[in-house]
């Protein structure tokens, strides 16, 4: 990893925590590893981006209904999984310094600076333990989820019912998921608490690729309508070797981060594996198969599956949207600026009100302005230090469009807009801002 990457990790992660994205939980005791508290700003650019990913995949669509299934499930539904027995990481410990690392992470030459020898690999269980009632004890046993999708699985047949869709149809879920992670790192790319985008989609077997390729390339399309370059995006198909045993076909979209290409979102033809285990542990075989009416028949949907972690596209929208470029200042010279270029559909602040100075009736023009804004997207108002500064603290927060209210204001009743990527700026009605705004978040 190169020294100019590392920077830009840092100078991200920086900029994070002090314009209130993203920062260590419980910080003020140290922190835990692994785990991070979204700040006012990062909280609007999650919720942004968990939403755009339900409108384009369930909103938008006939044949994709939802789902929010509980954390906490039998543990029997985690048995059937596979998870029990094999939801494991192999895990080496350094004699030398005592501290532990993923086998598969030694392989890849992050080795301990110590130089301290290694354990043999042991495998290492990455469900986080639980217990129901007084007693702790097997039977009282559970697990924190380590993925939505099973929750998907155990209600098919009630939701199928429910919403009496035909194949081929979806089921989606989002919602946090848990891994004791041995080596959490990269910011918010691995952590023990996660938020997960799933989408299980139902179909007949013999159609399965058709609609793994569909969901491949409209799960791609997704993420650059909404703003990752070509140049920072690429499909990885997985070797035959490299299948999971119960994958017909999988496609990692993989993201290039300041660390290098790493995986952003699997899509995976899960076969009928899934339902097929949940119908052998739970006898249910009525409620976990699907009767084809023009068949006759009662068959065991296959299931592509789509599956993206919320917070690894936060991150990756977050490195593709981070720019420092030199900008012209109000007195003619020029200063560096840092600023946030996302896409308007996910900037945590769609627009800022602003009055020049705070007097001759501007303030109260904008607040006016700003109070009718507020009630369609989310917006600031801000009259505090000298407009330029006012500016550079929204270029830093992505906020697209800056409104200012200035002295003209009071004479033809314009304002100006201020465009956050491009820096111009036009007179215009008030009237039209809402208009400029919904159409910068069509993607």
């Amino acid at each position: 990893m190169g020294s100019e990457k590392d920077d830009t990790m840092k100078e991200i992660t920086s900029l994070c925590k002090r314009r209130g994205f993203i920062f260590q939980s419980s910080e003020i005791y140290g922190g835990l590893k692994g785990c991070w508290d979204y700040g006012p700003f990062g909280v609007e650019l999650k919720r942004n981006v968990q939403e755009a990913w339900w409108e384009s995949t369930v909103t938008w669509r006939d044949d994709v209904v939802g789902l929010d299934s509980s954390i906490l499930m039998n543990r029997e539904v985690w048995v059937a999984s596979g998870h029990v027995k094999g939801f494991t990481d192999p895990l080496v410990d350094c004699r030398e310094c005592k501290r532990r690392f993923r086998a598969d992470d030694i392989e890849n030459e992050e080795c301990p600076e110590c130089g301290g020898e290694l354990t043999r690999a042991r495998q290492f269980n990455l469900m986080l333990r639980t217990h129901i009632g007084p007693v702790e004890d097997e039977s009282a046993e559970t697990f924190l989820r380590p993925e939505t999708a099973q929750g998907i699985f155990a209600d098919f047949g009630t939701v199928q019912a429910a919403s009496r869709q035909k194949l081929p149809f979806g089921i989606a879920q989002t919602g946090k998921s848990f891994r004791n992670e041995i080596t959490p790192r990269n910011f918010i790319f691995r952590t023990v608490e996660f938020s997960q985008m799933e989408l299980e989609y139902f179909v007949h077997s013999e159609e399965s690729e058709k609609w793994f390729e569909f969901w491949r390339d409209e799960r791609f399309g997704w993420y650059k309508r909404l703003g990752l370059s070509d140049e920072n995006l690429r499909l990885r198909e997985h070797a035959e070797d490299e299948l999971a045993h119960y994958a017909l076909s999988c496609v990692d979209i993989e993201y290039n981060f300041p660390f290098g290409f790493s995986e952003l979102e699997g899509v995976a033809n899960r076969t009928d594996y899934d339902l097929s285990q949940h119908i052998d542990q739970s006898g249910k075989t009525t409620d976990l198969t699907y009767f084809d009416e023009e068949r006759k028949e009662r068959i065991v949907p296959y299931v592509i599956e789509p599956s993206a972690g919320i917070d690894r596209s936060v991150l990756a929208f977050l490195c593709e949207a981070y720019c420092i470029e030199t900008a012209p200042t109000a007195g003619g010279k020029e200063e560096e600026r840092t600023v946030l270029k996302f896409h308007p559909r996910l900037a945590p602040v769609k627009a800022a009100v602003l009055p020049l100075v705070k007097r001759d009736g501007m303030p109260e023009i904008a607040r006016s302005i700003y109070d009718r804004l507020k009630k369609k997207f989310n917006c600031l108002y801000d009259e505090k230090s000298s407009i330029g500064r006012r500016y550079r603290r929204q270029d830093e927060i992505g906020t697209p469009y800056c409104i200012t209210v200035d002295s003209d204001t009071l004479d033809d009743q314009s304002v100006t807009i201020r465009y956050r990527d491009s820096m111009e700026q036009k007179r215009i009605k008030p009237e039209d801002i809402e208009g400029i705004v919904r159409e910068g978040m069509e993607y």
